[in-house]
Formats: C-alpha cells, sequence, structure tokens
C-alpha cells in the first residue's frame, strides 16, 4: 500500500517482500517490514531509515501501534455483579417463593447430618408478627436469585399468591414481547435484502486515514457490520458502548460502504446538537471523496430543507444527518440502502414504530451508548445482532475522582486549574430554582470565567444555542441540572463539579463522570455534599463505591446493573422495566430467553405452556456441606455452592469437581456427597420426582406415578413399601445395614450408603420393560 501511494506521487518505490537481502538501492524509496520504533540518518552510507511511528505519528516514542503488536487488551466481561456477593439485608429473588431478604447463611445439624442452609426473611402472615423465615439448603441455590429491580420491593408472603399473580404477568408480558421479536427475525428474514459489495480502495483510505488506533471490540464489531451488509438479508445490529468508545467512527464506515454501493444513508439522531456533531464528523471524516453529507434539523431554514428533500429524492445527496425530521412523512429518497439510529430509547413511541418499520426492507444499524446485559445479549443471540465494545481508547486515562465536603475554595482552585489548561468545566447543580444564585457565586469565585447556565425547562432552542456555544468554546463553565448525564461529547471539557453528590444514584455518578476525560487530557470529577449536614448512610456507600471504582469501565457493580436494566428496557420496550421490578432483572432475562426459544422451536406457533424446571427437595441424613477449612470465607462458599447447584448435567458437575481440586485440593467427604447429592438430584428430575424426604421411619418418594408392572415390581423388591395413588406417593421402610435391606434392629443407612440405595430403587421402578 506504502508503494502504491508513493509511486501515485511519483516516487519511485519498490517493496522488498524477502527482507533487506541486498543494499538498498540508490534514488529509490525501498519498503520493507521489521522490527524497528524509530528511524535514524546515517550520513556515511547516505541511508534514511523510517519507521512507522515517523511516518503516521502514532505510537510516537511510545512503541508501535497496538494494530501490529497484539497487544492484550481487556477481554468482554463476565456477568459484571456476582449473583451472591450478599450481604445480611440484601433482596433475592426464590423461584417459587418470591421475593424475600438475605438474612444469613447457616449451619444446621439434623439426624447427625450436617447442611448450610440460607436463611431468607419473607413478609410476615401475622399482624404484628416477625417475618416468616424461609431455610434454602444451598444444593438448592440455582432457585436464588439477587433481586436487581430499580426501587425497593416489598416482601413477598410465603405461601401467598402475591408471587404467582406477578410471575405470571411478567411472563406474559415476555411472551407478547419474544412473539414480536421472532416475527420481526422472520420478516427480515424472508425479505429480500441489498448485498452489498466487498470493500473498495477507497474504502480501505477512509480506514487508514482514521487518526487513531482501533481497539480489539472496534475491529470486531466493524466486522461484524460489514458481514451483515454483505448477506442478502436486511441487516438489525445494535452496538453498545460507552460514550466515546468509537461507536461513532464504525457508522462513519458503514455508511461510506452503503455509500461506494450507491445507496444513500440516513443518520438518525435524537438531538439537534448531536446532529450538528455527527455531521462536522462525518463531514471531517469524507472530505478527501466525493460524498455529498447534508444536516436536516430545526436550524435548518426552509428554503434550505426545501433543497436538500429535493436532492434526496433525485439522489444527489449521499447520507443525510437529522433528528426525527427525517422520519416526517413526504421525504422520499431515491435509494435508500442504510439507517443508522443513534440513541434510539431517546426517540418517542410513534417515531420507533417508524423505525421498526424500516427494518423489514432496509439495513438498519442502532448506537446506544446504555450498557446492554450479556445475560440478554445471549437470549436473544440470533434475533436481534449485537456488537459490544467494553475496551476504552488508547490513550484515555482514569478520572482522578475526589468525593468531600464543599469548599469555595477548593471550587474556585478546581475551575482556575482547568482554565489554566484551557480546558472547559461542567459545574452540575441539580435545582433549577436555585441555580441561577449557583452561577453568580461561580462568577464571584472565579471572575475570569465565561459562566453560562443550562437546564432541561429552558425554551429547548435557547438550550440547543447554549449547549452549541460551550461546544464551540464560547463559554469556560457551564452550570446545569444532571441534563448532561447522557448524549453529550465534549473533548475540551475536562473538569466536573458535582454540588450535592449525594442525593444523586450510584448510576447518575457513574454517567456524569463519564462526561470528562474524554480525549488524551486527564479528567478530574468532584463529588461535593455540603459540610453541615451528616451524610445518610446509602449516601456514604454510593460515594465510596464510586470513588474507589476509578478504573475505565470499573466493574462499578451495582450502577452497571442500574443502567442494565435501562438497557434492557430500552432493547425491548420502556413498559417492561415494571415486570423487570415485579420478578428481579436476572429471573426476567430468564424468562425471556425461554419464550424466545419456545417461540423458535414452535416456529412461530403459540408455544405450550412454559414447563419450568420443578424444584427438586432431597432431604436425607446425608452429611454434604462444604467445609470452613476446606473454602474459608462465606462468599467463596456461596459461589462454589452456586455452581454445584446451576451445574445443567453430570458432566457439568464433574468440570465443578475439577475446579474445586484446581482451586482447594482434593474434595473432603462432605463435598464429594453434596456432589452426589447434585447428581440424584438430577435422577430425581428426570423420573419426574420433585420430593425424597425422610418421613417418620420411611423415605417418601412423591410425585412417582407407578403402572401396574411397577407396582408389581415395588412389591416384589420391597414388601413392606407403600404405594398411594391419589398423591402418587410412594413410602418405603428406612433400609438398614446388612444384605437385602438388613436385618431388625441394624442402624439405619446414611450418607453415600443411603443415597445410593435411593438412586437405585428410583432406576429400578422407573426404568421401562424391556421390549418383546
Amino acid at each position: 500500500r506504502a508503494v502504491e501511494q508513493l509511486s501515485g506521487a511519483d516516487v519511485p518505490a519498490t517493496q522488498a517482500g524477502d527482507g533487506l537481502t541486498a543494499a538498498p538501492a540508490a534514488g529509490m524509496v525501498t519498503v520493507t517490514c521489521g522490527g524497528l520504533t524509530d528511524g535514524f540518518v546515517s550520513p556515511e552510507l547516505a541511508l534514511v531509515v523510517l519507521s512507522e511511528a515517523d511516518l503516521t505519528g502514532r505510537g510516537a516514542g511510545a512503541g508501535t501501534s497496538t494494530k501490529d503488536l497484539n497487544v492484550k487488551m481487556p477481554s468482554r466481561r463476565r456477568n459484571a455483579v456476582d449473583p451472591l456477593a450478599l450481604k445480611a439485608g440484601d433482596y433475592v429473588v426464590h423461584d417459587q417463593h418470591g421475593i424475600g431478604r438475605f438474612v444469613e447463611m447457616v449451619q444446621r445439624t439434623v439426624a447427625g447430618a450436617t447442611r448450610e442452609y440460607l436463611l431468607l426473611e419473607y413478609a410476615s402472615s401475622k399482624r404484628g408478627h416477625p417475618g416468616d423465615r424461609l431455610f434454602v439448603p444451598t444444593d438448592q441455590l440455582d432457585e436464588v436469585s439477587r433481586y436487581v429491580g430499580g426501587e425497593l420491593p416489598t416482601l413477598n408472603k410465603l405461601g401467598g399468591s402475591d408471587w404467582k399473580n406477578t410471575k405470571a404477568k411478567a411472563k406474559k408480558a415476555v411472551k407478547e414481547i419474544a412473539a414480536e421479536l421472532v416475527q420481526l427475525y422472520a420478516a427480515r428474514q424472508a425479505a429480500p435484502g441489498h448485498a452489498f459489495g466487498q470493500d473498495t480502495p477507497w474504502q480501505g483510505e477512509l480506514e487508514d486515514a482514521f487518526p487513531f488506533t482501533e481497539t480489539n471490540d472496534q475491529l470486531a464489531a466493524i466486522d461484524e457490520v460489514k458481514a451483515d451488509m454483505e448477506r442478502g438479508v436486511p441487516m438489525d445490529r445494535v452496538i453498545c458502548g460507552d460514550v466515546g468508545y468509537g461507536k461513532t467512527e464504525i457508522a462513519v464506515r458503514a455508511a461510506f460502504k452503503a455509500v461506494q454501493d450507491g445507496k444513500q444513508v440516513a443518520v438518525l439522531v435524537p438531538t439537534t446538537l448531536l446532529a450538528q456533531q455527527h455531521l462536522n464528523t462525518f463531514t471531517e471524516r469524507m472530505r478527501s471523496f466525493p460524498v455529498k453529507i447534508k444536516g436536516l434539523s430545526r436550524f435548518t431554514n426552509k428554503a434550505e430543507s426545501d433543497a436538500i428533500l429535493e436532492q434526496l429524492a433525485s439522489g444527489e445527496v449521499d447520507i443525510v444527518i437529522g433528528t426525527h425530521r427525517l422520519l416526517q412523512t413526504g421525504i422520499r429518497y431515491k435509494d435508500l440502502g442504510l439507517v443508522i439510529v443513534d440513541e434510539e430509547q431517546r426517540f418517542g413511541v410513534e417515531h420507533k414504530e417508524h423505525i421498526k418499520a424500516l427494518r423489514t426492507h432496509v439495513d438498519v444499524l442502532t448506537m446506544s451508548a446504555t450498557p446492554i446485559p450479556r445475560t440478554l445479549e445471549m437470549s436473544l443471540a440470533g434475533i436481534r445482532e449485537m456488537s459490544t465494545i467494553l475496551t476504552p481508547p488508547e490513550d484515555r486515562h482514569p478520572i482522578l475522582t475526589y468525593v468531600g465536603a464543599y469548599d469555595d475554595k477548593q471550587v474556585g482552585a478546581a475551575i482556575r486549574r482547568e482554565l489554566l489548561r484551557d480546558g472547559q468545566v461542567f459545574y452540575v447543580h441539580n435545582r433549577v430554582s436555585s441555580i441561577e444564585k449557583a452561577a453568580r457565586r461561580i462568577r464571584e469565585l472565579v471572575p475570569e470565567a465565561r459562566v453560562v447556565t443550562a437546564h432541561g425547562q429552558m425554551n429547548e432552542e435557547k438550550l440547543e444555542k447554549i449547549i452549541q456555544g460551550f461546544w464551540e468554546n464560547e463559554y469556560d463553565v457551564l452550570v446545569c441540572t444532571t441534563i448532561v448525564e447522557t448524549g453529550l461529547d465534549i473533548s475540551n471539557a475536562n473538569t466536573l463539579l458535582v454540588e450535592r453528590g449525594d442525593l444523586l444514584g450510584l448510576a447518575q455518578l457513574h454517567q456524569l463522570r463519564g462526561r470528562v476525560g474524554r480525549g488524551r487530557e486527564r479528567g478530574y470529577a468532584y463529588f461535593l455534599y455540603p459540610p453541615e449536614a451528616p451524610l445518610t448512610e446509602t449516601a456514604h456507600d454510593r460515594l465510596a463505591t464510586i470513588a474507589q471504582n476509578t478504573e475505565l469501565g470499573a466493574g462499578m457493580a451495582v450502577a452497571m446493573k442500574d443502567l442494565e436494566i435501562r438497557g434492557a428496557g430500552n432493547i425491548l420496550g420502556a413498559e417492561q422495566s415494571g415486570h423487570i421490578a415485579g420478578v428481579g432483572f436476572d429471573l426476567y432475562v430468564r424468562l425471556v430467553g425461554e419464550a424466545v426459544d419456545a417461540f423458535r422451536r414452535h416456529a412461530g406457533a403459540e408455544p405450550a405452556e412454559d414447563e419450568e424446571l420443578a424444584e427438586v427437595r432431597v432431604d436425607l441424613p446425608i452429611d454434604a456441606h462444604i467445609p470452613h477449612d476446606y473454602v474459608p470465607g462465606e462468599r467463596l462458599r456461596l459461589e462454589a455452592y452456586r455452581k454445584i447447584a446451576a451445574a445443567p448435567d453430570t458432566e457439568g458437575l464433574d468440570a465443578v469437581r475439577e475446579e474445586l481440586i484446581d482451586r482447594y485440593g482434593q474434595p473432603p467427604a462432605p463435598v464429594n456427597r453434596l456432589l452426589a447429592v447434585a447428581k440424584f438430584r438430577h435422577t430425581c428430575r428426570e423420573a419426574g420426582v420433585t420430593e425424597v424426604a425422610v418421613q417418620g421411619n420411611t423415605i417418601r418418594f412423591a410425585p412417582l406415578p407407578l403402572a401396574d408392572s411397577q407396582m408389581v415390581r415395588l412389591k416384589r423388591l420391597y414388601p413392606k413399601a407403600l404405594y398411594k395413588a391419589v398423591t402418587n406417593t410412594v413410602s418405603v421402610p428406612k433400609p438398614t445395614e446388612g444384605p437385602a435391606g438388613g436385618r431388625i434392629g441394624a442402624p439405619t443407612l446414611r450418607d453415600e450408603e443411603l443415597l445410593d440405595w435411593c438412586t437405585k430403587l428410583l432406576v429400578q421402578l422407573t426404568k421401562k420393560p424391556a421390549a418383546v
């Protein structure tokens, strides 16, 4: 490529493909591959050597670019929140009993067998009495998930109908959503889309002119988008990534690819300011190519608008960037091939419907800055394609975060420090009634600063003019409400001061902090609270969390979860957030996955009533637990219990056993028994049995319906067994040690022997008779 460009500029050049085996020819540029960070000049040899860093300016002095070195980028995060990093008082959801509060983990010894339980508290069934308590054996941890759903939930009553109703409503809503998603997907598959051609040489030139190094996530997303465009089915892909993580560049490349195929592109954005920002970016990136780009928004006057509309209809305009005006009736395109939607969730309902209608016949690329939870991404796999960008751009520094009491001197110093490096400042004061007073105070503290106010109750046009002015560096300090929380990309603003940071939610704090430190400058965030009033415990926790999590894309467990709920609402429709709050996020996502699966299995037919995995209760005198000296620390033990309970089959359990050996050494007998109990639960589930428990001197299996031949077999093998046909219950006397069920007075079987005996009984009674 370098040789091509040099030859195009009439500079003689050649490529030494096999390295320099001979001295380079004089009067000629020789291009070769090798490992060299910086170039040098040797007058004696009449030789000048230039490295890629010298030519491109990338990574100069910092080594080669990450494109050439396979630098290990941060990997995609798995589920950011450990589902059971539980603290006393946390809300949890039990699949069968609903929302309760976690109290503690307790060890109980019943009939000589030690087991660990999760103690959960539910609403009281009697007025004035303490809450009801539920002991959940740790082998049933797969039934419990952490409650995430916004506000504080109300506790369910054990055995009440509230939980059943809430869950049924959520299921119904989820089915409708799944049906709609699957139908939209089927319509897209059936519609003839335009298959775009391979990349052109111009595409390569545009991409090489990108002044930054792409991150691995960005490159993967670009490849996925291009592959979708080259298929003959209309694309419907969502790109999720924090603001400033390079989503716009993906849009630029996709739009350019469409234009290369003679198609028109519409870029839809929610605000006029964003339209202006995108117009500048697109124009700047494509200025070397014959691409006609126009902006259409409220700021475009009538004559100009009419001209643009005519040019769209005639095909003169290649790319149009605008607000919802692009969705109005009467706008005709000559040959629309790609629609790019930025922040779809910020459009109104009718605009969303309009966008949905487009999805079946043109390629649609949606960009969202709200993180989409990985679990939801998995549930919708293959129905709405998603690309996630989690890697921050190169040269991005973590934001220095300060939390403390408000102090005039400190505020003045922070603003002056930013002005000294020609930067700008966001000052967040979240009360419209006193915002002008706050701005006056800033003017008194820093008289040289140009201060302006902005809030959501302003006339829209005035607000946009102010923010436009701030973006064009006409002001130094923007005193505003939390409207700056989303969508603003002002890379010159690198100091954020938040007054009354104690009143904001963790997600808001995280989003606000994301406004600064966008460019190569270091960002500073100050979260302040009034010195005279004591902080509430929750405010203290929130501010402590934000101060600790300063890394780029930091775990931010709670904030991420809160944002993910919003993200799920954006993908599935905002009206779903009520159902998410009703049943908790993790269970909700699982319901979505199950409903989508059911629809796809039935190829669009109404799915049968979902067959939920039954709860299996094994209550036998078996000493099955994880000893404290084998896995120290409650959280680690919970994690191990969770993995054992959630293993889908015997292979899964074997894998968990291998992991335990790898992390903690050979498991002691109680752990081996715990794994054996988990295997036995799988056997019960396959046989349709949901309960195996000791009842007096018998062991009860229920439900276990028996045919006549099986009843004969039961009587032959276990003469004293009882079978109740009404309840499908089998009760067998407890087995004792010794041959053939033991002898009178002998101790009863327990632990491994008892489990083997129960497994054998189930297999004997449920195996099908051999075919004659």
